[in-house]
C-alpha cells in the first residue's frame, strides 16, 4: 500500500477519507500514542487530516495537530514533541488532484519499509484495537511549529544579511524560507506567494520547465539567487544568478563537498552523477548508494560516518539538523554557501560535466524484464549492483536499469566522461533490455 514516499494517488480514487481514517486507526493499533498531524495547502487535505485525526483518537492516540505546514517543519515537530509518529497528509510535488499520506518515526525521518508494511497489514486486515468510550484520545493545537522551524534555520546556519534572493513558492506552504531569510537581513523577492492547493502559478514540481519565470525573474532584478519549492517544500532547487536552473546533481555535489571530509561518507541514489563521486574523491570522502528514495537516503544517514544525503531531485538531508529532507533549510544553507564564495554560477561552471543518456521503455512485465537483464548483464559484467534494479559500473562510467515504481516502465540511465563511452554504455544497457523484453 505504501511506497517510498506513502501513499499518493488521485482524491476520490486511491485516496479517500476511509483510507485516512484506517491509517490513523493503524498507527495508534500499532503503539503510536502519540501523534503530530500536518498537511500543505490541497483542499482535500482539510477532510483527509480530519479523518487521520478521528482514526487515531478512536483506537486511543493523542493528536497534536501543527496545522497547514511544509512536511520538514512538522518532521521537526514530532522529534520537539516527543511524539512517537508524525503525518504529512500532502501529495507532495504531484498535480493538485492528488493528495497523499505519509508517516514520520519518532526520530523525524520517514518510516522506512517495515514500519509501512506494518501499517498496510493492519489496514488490510481491518485488524484496529479500538479504545472504549472513555479511553479515546484528544486532538490539541499545536502551537509555534513554524516559529520553532524559522528559529532553529536561523541558528543552525550563517545565513548573509547582503544578499539578494527570489524564493518561488509554487503556490505552496514553504513561507519559512523567505521569513527566515528576511530576519536575517537578505533581500527577498517572492514568486508564487499566495498559498493555493490548485498550484496556479506553475506545477508544483521545481523542474527547470516549471521554473522558467522564476529563473527570468532573477536574471531581470540581478538577484545573487534563485530558490524553488515543491508544494509541501521538502525539496528544493536553484537558480544562478545569470538565471539558469541548476541541475541536482551539481547542487548534490556542492552541498556534499561542504559538508564531507577526509574519510567521511555520503548517501545518494543509485542513479546519481559520477561528478559526485569525483568531487567527493577530491576531498578524500566517498559515496555510498542507496535505493531511490529519500527514506533510504535517511536510513543510511545513521551511519556515523554519513554525514550528509541527498537525491538530486532536490531532496537534502543534514543528519545532524533533521533526517527529513528539508527544503528551507537547503535554501538557507545555498544562501550562506553563496555568501561565501561569492557566486552560484561560478561554483556550478567549476564543476566538471558528463554526458548522460536517459530512456524508457514501456512493457507490462517490468519486473521480469529487470530480473533477465540482471541474468545477462552478470554474464558479463564484474561490477554489478542490484541493490535497486541493476547498476553496472565499468572503466569508463555505468548504467543502471530498473523498474518505475509507480509506471509500467523500465528506465534506463547511462553516463561516463565521454560522449562516446556514454553512448555505448546506453546501447549496451538498451540491448540488454530489449533482449529481456523478447523473451518474456
Amino acid at each position: 500500500m505504501f511506497g517510498t514516499s506513502g501513499v499518493r494517488g488521485r482524491v476520490g480514487g486511491e485516496i479517500t477519507a476511509e483510507l485516512a481514517l484506517h491509517v490513523g486507526r493503524a498507527l495508534a493499533t500499532d503503539g503510536a500514542d502519540t501523534v503530530v498531524l500536518g498537511r500543505d495547502a490541497r483542499e482535500s487535505g482539510r477532510t483527509l487530516s480530519r479523518a487521520v485525526s478521528a482514526g487515531v483518537t478512536e483506537c486511543g492516540g493523542d493528536v497534536i495537530d501543527v496545522g497547514v505546514q511544509p512536511t520538514p517543519t512538522v518532521a521537526r515537530s514530532v522529534v520537539r514533541e516527543g511524539a512517537d509518529a508524525g503525518v504529512v497528509v500532502t501529495a507532495s510535488h504531484n498535480p493538485a488532484p492528488d493528495n497523499g499520506i505519509k508517516l514520520w518515526a519518532a526520530d523525524g525521518r520517514a518510516f522506512g519499509e517495515d514500519a509501512n508494511d506494518r501499517i498496510g497489514e493492519i489496514v488490510r486486515e481491518g485488524a484496529f484495537d479500538l479504545a472504549a468510550w472513555d479511553e479515546l484520545g484528544e486532538r490539541r493545537d499545536g502551537g509555534g511549529a513554524r516559529d520553532h522551524h524559522e528559529r532553529a534555520l536561523r541558528e543552525s546556519v550563517a545565513i548573509p544579511d547582503d544578499l539578494s534572493v527570489v524564493v518561488d513558492l509554487g503556490n505552496g506552504v514553504g513561507r519559512v524560507t523567505a521569513d527566515a531569510l528576511h530576519a536575517a537581513g537578505c533581500d527577498v523577492e517572492t514568486l508564487n506567494g499566495q498559498r493555493d492547493g490548485r498550484f496556479p502559478g506553475r506545477p508544483s514540481e521545481p523542474t527547470a520547465e516549471n521554473c522558467q519565470t522564476a529563473c527570468e525573474l532573477v536574471e531581470a532584478t540581478g538577484a545573487d539567487l534563485g530558490v524553488v519549492h515543491d508544494g509541501d517544500a521538502d525539496r528544493m532547487m536553484a537558480i544562478d544568478e545569470r538565471g539558469r536552473f541548476v541541475s541536482g546533481d551539481a547542487l548534490l555535489a556542492l552541498f556534499a563537498r561542504r559538508e564531507a571530509g577526509d574519510g567521511d561518507r555520503v548517501a545518494v541514489p543509485v542513479d546519481t552523477s559520477l561528478l559526485v563521486a569525483d568531487a567527493l574523491a577530491a576531498v578524500g570522502a566517498d559515496v555510498t548508494y542507496t535505493r531511490v528514495g529519500d527514506a533510504y537516503v535517511a536510513a543510511e544517514t545513521a551511519n556515523p560516518d554519513v554525514v550528509f544525503g541527498g537525491e538530486p531531485s532536490g531532496a537534502w538531508i543534514w543528519p545532524e539538523q533533521t533526517r527529513c529532507p528539508d527544503g528551507p533549510l537547503a535554501a538557507c544553507t545555498l544562501a550562506g554557501l553563496v555568501g561565501a564564495e561569492g557566486s552560484l554560477a561560478a561554483m556550478v561552471d567549476e564543476l566538471p560535466t558528463y554526458p548522460i543518456r536517459r530512456d524508457s521503455i514501456r512493457t507490462e512485465s517490468k519486473g521480469t524484464v529487470v530480473e533477465r537483464v540482471a541474468e545477462r548483464a552478470r554474464e558479463r559484467f564484474d561490477d554489478v549492483s542490484a541493490l535497486d534494479g541493476i547498476r553496472v559500473e565499468t572503466e569508463t562510467g555505468w548504467f543502471l536499469v530498473r523498474a518505475s515504481g509507480t509506471e509500467p516502465l523500465v528506465r534506463i540511465t547511462a553516463e561516463a566522461r565521454d560522449e562516446r563511452d556514454a553512448d555505448e554504455l546506453f546501447e549496451t544497457a538498451r540491448g540488454l533490455v530489449g533482449r529481456a523484453g523478447e523473451a518474456v
